[in-house]
């Protein structure tokens, strides 16, 4: 579960990064770089992608 956190985590922060900085930024970059990090040992760890990406319904829940 710690690695889905984590890998949630990074991805919104790099979200994020994108935003504010753009795609080309070296802080928006290290964190895409995290974030993939983050998945690919989540997925070496027998860990579904589904399970990364929240449904759109826990997603609106998480929102209000």
């Amino acid at each position: 579960m710690l690695l889905i956190r984590t890998a949630r985590t990074a991805q919104y922060l790099a979200v994020r990064a994108i935003t504010l900085h753009g795609l080309a930024h070296p802080v928006t970059l290290a964190l895409l770089a995290a974030a993939s990090t983050a998945a690919a040992k989540a997925w070496d760890r027998g860990h579904p992608v589904h399970t990364i990406h929240l449904p759109a319904a826990q997603r609106a829940d998480r929102a209000r």
